[in-house]
């Protein structure tokens, strides 16, 4: 069994939302984003590691997700994405929050730019986070709001989509995160169908393309991507939210991938715990503790048996991927961890979960 607090965590995409009833500029979508949201890490997560819906339904700072993620988890660093979710009129979480994530606390975070391309001005927006954040990826989402609409988009649009990667190219970023699987509220599914990202990777082979929450759903769809493209990764956020749940389920999905792609596809998988939408402690140690059960690993395989998954395979999952995906050199970034938060969790252990935030005391 590998040790958390030895092992290198890398939490690829957190967040720190602003669900608040008054951020929502299209009430029907911004209520039901955020009501999924929590309803899912609620449903997910075992008892002492949520909190309440009136606790949760907030505007979360910058300082919460750090505490949560280095003072109540053994995360080590992470990327502090901003959101274009214009269902609400901050994105629901906004680049002032990266910015200052990225500010404070360097050594830990991160971050990437958050385009919409269907808005105005989605190139002249690129530019602008550049600068402002100097982003190492970008982070899309396949649908676009207004006060009244939504409208959906594909990643092989040339007049939409393909702007945006050739300018992020222009600025020497070739990451980008593309969430599907799991559609935001009644919107038409096809763009959260991961199919047509392949068509994007083949178009532009020099961008590395994470499909986010990749088998949520069209599991089968997004092994063959991983096994076919190079260039097509798997972001595992809300992957662990179901281990949380059922093991057996996340066993299945798991042995999907591998047994499509093989164990070579281990290491085409980021580390992701969705937080401050969920903890990270328990997932970490329900990951750390996960073994496939033996009639998955008999009969979870494509073409052949799955074998057990190994600890050198978690610890790539849980950083060592990541870190080689944005090229972080992990030796030096550990020495460079001495901001006041390791020291005290090396003194003081792991805190309670939520006990560093504004919601310490709706502990459920």
């Amino acid at each position: 069994m590998i040790d958390l607090k030895e092992t290198f965590v890398y939490d690829s995409i957190v967040h720190a939302y602003n669900t608040d009833p008054s951020n929502y500029r299209n009430e029907r979508y911004g209520r039901e984003i955020s009501d999924m949201i929590y309803g899912a890490a609620a449903a997910s997560m075992p008892e002492g590691n949520k909190i309440t819906a009136d606790s949760w339904h907030r505007d979360w700072t910058t300082e919460e997700v750090t505490k949560m993620l280095f003072l109540e988890s053994d995360t080590d660093m992470a990327t502090f994405q901003p959101l274009p979710l214009y269902a609400f009129h901050d994105g629901l979480t906004s680049e002032a929050k990266a910015a200052k994530a990225i500010n404070e606390w360097p050594q830990r975070y991160n971050t990437y730019a958050d385009i919409d391309p269907v808005g105005e001005n989605a190139i002249e927006e690129l530019d602008k986070q550049v600068e402002q954040l100097d982003p190492v990826g970008v982070k899309m989402y396949p649908s676009s709001w207004t006060e009244e609409e939504h409208t959906g988009w594909m990643m092989d649009d040339p007049e939409v989509a393909y702007p945006v990667f050739e300018r992020a190219l222009d600025h020497g970023i070739s990451n980008v995160d593309i969430h599907k699987a799991i559609p935001f509220g009644p919107t038409p599914g096809e763009s959260y169908d991961p199919t047509d990202v392949g068509e994007a990777a083949a178009s532009f082979p020099e961008i590395d393309f994470s499909i986010v929450h990749g088998g949520a759903a069209f599991c089968e769809e997004t092994a063959w991507l991983l096994t076919r493209y190079e260039n097509i990764y798997l972001n595992m956020e809300v992957l662990p939210l179901i281990l949380c749940s059922s093991e057996q389920k996340f066993a299945e999905m798991l042995a999907e991938f591998i047994g499509t792609g093989g164990p070579a596809l281990y290491d085409k998988m980021f580390w992701s715990s969705a937080a401050m939408a969920a903890h990270p402690q328990a997932q970490l140690e329900a990951f750390r503790d996960f073994q496939y059960p033996e009639n998955v690993l008999n009969d979870g395989g494509l073409f052949a048996p799955v074998e057990q998954i190994t600890d050198e395979q978690k610890r790539k999952i849980l950083g060592k991927n990541y870190a080689e995906h944005i090229g972080l050199d992990i030796d030096e970034a550990r020495s460079q961890l001495d901001d006041g938060l390791e020291a005290q969790r090396a003194e003081v252990g792991l805190a309670e979960p939520f006990s560093k935030t504004q919601s310490a005391n709706s502990v459920i």
